[in-house]
């Protein structure tokens, strides 16, 4: 689905700083796994196979916010 992105939002010491990972074409989607430590977002096409990823330290990690497609997010009033 054209459209999914997730940002990231990493402690650098003094600052922090912020990444965005985008499916750059139709078809694609953004997976987000969290494993042993490390955050890692990967561009993936339909088929599983990873186009791009970044990986990060999960305890360095301020904030994930996926942001669908598809607009499914909560709906006002419910």
């Amino acid at each position: 689905m054209k459209g999914d992105r997730v940002e990231i939002v990493v402690d650098f010491g003094d600052e922090s700083r912020s990444y965005e990972v985008t499916a750059t074409r139709a078809g694609r989607k953004v997976e987000v796994r969290i494993a042993r430590g490390v955050v890692e977002v990967s561009e993936v096409t339909r088929t599983g196979v990873p186009v791009r990823t970044a990986r990060f330290l999960a305890g360095r990690t301020l904030a994930l916010v996926e942001h669908p497609a598809n607009g499914s997010g909560p709906v006002e009033g419910e």
